[in-house]
């Protein structure tokens, strides 16, 4: 089963050619968030690493949540020289009482951290997919109930759930994920519509395939399943419904969190920024 955490940014995926694949793109929104505490979770590798350290070159003290001290080492040494610092958390997200206190006095909250497995409903684990609902689903539950006490007595606050194309699309053999995301979308509609009154927006970002470790530990369960060869895996399973035939780098959505953290998205709310290449165009 692969968890969440720990490594960095891919150079390629289980040794597969990628067609278009592009460079990393560099910050292009204009944030200062001199003076705010962040919270992200997951934030040893892939999504969640790459929004702890683009919070942290806005100038953000980064409480980065994770179970992988290894990698949370490694983060806060790539941290050298930006305005803000990135304040490491081990943390296991199924111990919800410690989630909860650990978001308290937070003015951005980035629900990133997830889990993955790859089999049918009949044969689906009911522990895994209990484990699953309670990392992706009800942490985030957690979390935001711990930071909205402190975002409402100062009027202000930014939540952010890293949600899916399968927050908005089901795929076959991913029960537990689709149902997670899912429910996040519909938890996220809710803070929204309960904390705009208070100055706080809570928004999706839904992406598709993101060039993650998460990603390619699920390889050779996809290849299993779909009955394919574990190489051609990425351009007949995972890319079959994109338009841009790529992944998505990690600071793509690092980049949309920092849109929706920034002045211009303070009317932006309830709603889903969809970076899938034009996979539910479909």
């Amino acid at each position: 089963m692969a968890t969440w955490g720990g490594g960095g940014v891919l150079p390629r995926i289980g040794g597969m050619t990628e067609p278009f694949a592009v460079p990393a793109p560099a910050p292009a929104t204009v944030l200062d968030l001199g003076g705010r505490t962040a919270l992200v979770t997951g934030a040893a590798g892939g999504i969640g690493r790459a929004c702890a350290l683009r919070l942290a070159a806005a100038g953000a003290k980064v409480r980065a949540v994770d179970r992988d001290a290894a990698g949370l080492e490694g983060l806060v040494e790539s941290t050298a020289g930006l305005p803000g610092a990135v304040e490491p958390h081990v943390l296991d997200l199924t111990d919800l009482d410690a989630a909860e206190a650990a978001a308290a006095g937070t003015d951005v909250l980035v629900n990133n951290a997830g889990l993955q497995r790859v089999s049918p409903l009949e044969d689906f684990p009911p522990d895994v997919f209990h484990t699953v609902l309670t990392v992706m689903l009800e942490a985030p539950f957690r979390l935001i109930r711990g930071a909205l006490p402190h975002m409402y007595g100062q009027g202000w606050g930014r939540i952010v759930n890293i949600s899916s194309v399968h927050g908005l699309r089901a795929s076959a053999y991913k029960s537990a994920y689709v149902a997670a995301k899912h429910g996040l979308e519909g938890l996220s509609k809710t803070a929204a519509l309960e904390g705009a009154a208070h100055g706080v927006t809570s928004n999706c970002v839904n992406p598709a395939y993101v060039r993650t470790p998460l990603v390619e530990r699920q390889l050779a369960d996809q290849a299993r399943t779909h009955g394919v060869p574990e190489d051609r895996v990425l351009t007949e399973v995972l890319l079959r419904d994109s338009a841009v035939r790529r992944l998505i780098e990690p600071e793509e959505v690092a980049e949309a969190v920092a849109y929706l953290c920034g002045p211009h998205a303070s009317f932006v709310t309830g709603t889903s920024l969809v970076l899938d290449g034009g996979w539910t165009a479909h």
